[in-house]
């Protein structure tokens, strides 16, 4: 299973002040889902960041589990949607976006709101 994450908008869910260190809200969602995916092998995590948040988490694989930053060169939508293409069933991409939902759906992959992240992972983790 592949759940991507689209690191604005999930970060943009939560009125935490992200707003104004976009690099550190990035790099604190990187840290909660490395820690909450762990070591596991059944699942891949991608996060797709954009913009400033870019600058929070170098793009690549994180150490110690299942974990890989994208960093979208244009619109995150682009690069999640390139990853849902590129993964194949199961992909459950996690957003809000209503134009990012239909696209998702219609290129075969599943969808979440922000608040089922945790019990997502929890599910994909056995």
């Amino acid at each position: 299973m592949v759940i991507v994450v689209d690191g604005a908008n999930v970060v943009g869910s939560r009125p935490d002040g992200w707003w104004r260190d976009r690099a550190g809200a990035a790099r604190r969602l990187a840290d909660r889902l490395a820690a909450a995916s762990g070591a596991r092998c059944d699942v891949e995590v991608v996060l797709v960041l954009e913009g400033d948040a870019r600058h929070g988490v170098p793009e690549g694989p994180v150490a110690g589990g299942p974990l890989r930053v994208v960093h979208a060169t244009a619109d995150g939508d682009a690069a999640v949607l390139a990853e849902v293409r590129s993964a194949g069933p199961p992909v459950v991409v996690v957003t809000s976006d209503r134009a990012l939902r239909a696209h998702v759906l219609a290129a075969g992959g599943q969808v979440a709101g922000p608040s089922r992240l945790p019990k997502l992972l929890d599910a994909a983790g056995g």
